[in-house]
């Protein structure tokens, strides 16, 4: 029998770094448009995500593309794939 191997596709999202104060860790706040259903306008949301950094190489500012993980700890259910571009902060 031939087996059917899987491919699981995980979750990616872009957002910008608000802290990296802890070791191996940072906050990412990811914007998203929703449509409201009876009026149909945009309204801007956003949400905070904790995500592991390995480097440590992520700072404040940075904009960064996060991927799904195992859980990591409480709270880290996220890790930082790439740093797509630099704060200007120096």
């Amino acid at each position: 029998m031939t087996e059917v191997k899987k491919t699981v596709r995980k979750t990616t999202k872009v957002g910008v770094v608000l802290k990296n104060e802890a070791n191996k860790s940072v906050v990412v706040k990811v914007e998203s448009l929703v449509m409201h259903p009876l009026y149909r306008k945009f309204s801007r949301t956003s949400n905070k995500f904790m995500a592991h950094d390995e480097a440590n190489a992520c700072n404040v500012g940075d904009r960064v593309q996060i991927i799904e993980h195992r859980p990591i700890s409480k709270q880290k259910r996220w890790m930082v794939q790439e740093t797509l571009s630099k704060s200007a902060r120096v």
